[in-house]
This record gives structure tokens, C-alpha cells and sequence, in this order.
């Protein structure tokens, strides 16, 4: 897939962490590695000095933002290739738990990584992790589930 997630189902999305229409969020780019939906999906993303708590050092709030929309959108893509959807369903996170293993540096590219470890019905299971030159600097489990029409992020897409 050469166009995110983000950019093919929710160009509009306004979300601070993943929407690319909101001009002043973090506006990360979610690519899966296959069609499959257990695929690992995979993005790159560059912090700037106004996202550190410190010089040089990651906000934690950045890292569980980052780790939040990324798994988010690894459930919604993978709720749509397990069902034959034509395009991913509107999901929210019904919980999650980030786990700071160290400080994550600022100085080049950050990747996230998730997969999917567990899927019934509409709630999804992700495990997420966040890495700096190779080295994971945190670590995430969430849960997800996509919503039906009445739910305020229905059709936020």
C-alpha cells in the first residue's frame, strides 16, 4: 500500500494523533506490510522539539498518542480484511496500557509496530511497540472496538 491508512480512509480525520486534516497534530501515517490481517502494520515518524518533556527526550504523553492511533488503526484495518469490508470500520480504544521502558530520543525517526493478537466479533487486542534506532523505548496492549451508529466517532471516517 503506498498511501497510509489515515490518508486512504479518514483524509478529513481530525484527530490530534493520526487525523491529517488537523494541521497542528502529529499526523502519523500507518502502512499494514500485507494484506493479511494479522499483517504487522509499521510507521515512521519524526518528532520536533515542541513534542520533548525535555531536551532531547520524547513527552511520554507523545508515546502513548503514537502508540494509541497506530494500534487503533492496525484494529480497524485488520476488523476490515477479517470481514471483507470495503473500507475500515470506525473504532475506538476501549483501553490501554503503555509501558515507558526508557527515554525515547528525539533525534531521528521513531518507528511504530503492531500487531494483532487476539480478534472477537467487533473488539480487536493490539500489542504495540515504539522504537528509536532500533531500540524499543515503549511498549503498548490495547483494546478496541469498533462502534455502531449512535456512538459520537460512528462514521468519523
Amino acid at each position: 500500500m503506498e498511501t497510509s491508512l489515515q490518508d486512504r480512509f479518514a483524509p478529513q480525520g481530525r484527530c490530534f494523533g493520526c487525523g491529517p486534516a488537523n494541521a497542528k497534530g502529529l499526523r502519523i501515517k500507518s502502512f499494514p506490510t500485507g494484506e493479511d490481517p494479522s499483517d504487522e502494520v509499521v510507521a515512521d515518524w519524526t518528532p520536533e522539539p515542541h513534542h520533548e518533556a525535555f531536551e532531547n527526550i520524547l513527552n511520554g504523553g507523545i508515546c502513548g498518542t503514537l502508540l494509541d492511533c497506530h494500534s487503533n488503526w492496525t484494529a480497524a484495518w485488520h476488523l476490515m480484511k477479517r470481514d471483507g469490508l470495503a473500507a475500515v470500520p470506525s473504532t475506538v480504544t476501549a483501553d490501554f496500557h503503555v509501558t515507558l521502558k526508557r527515554p525515547t530520543p528525539t533525534g531521528g525517526p521513531l518507528r511504530l509496530s503492531a500487531r494483532v493478537v487476539a480478534s472477537e466479533g467487533s473488539r480487536v487486542t493490539v500489542e504495540a511497540s515504539l522504537s528509536a534506532g532500533g531500540v524499543v523505548t515503549a511498549v503498548c496492549t490495547g483494546r478496541f472496538v469498533a462502534v455502531k451508529p449512535g456512538h459520537p466517532a460512528y462514521g468519523r471516517w
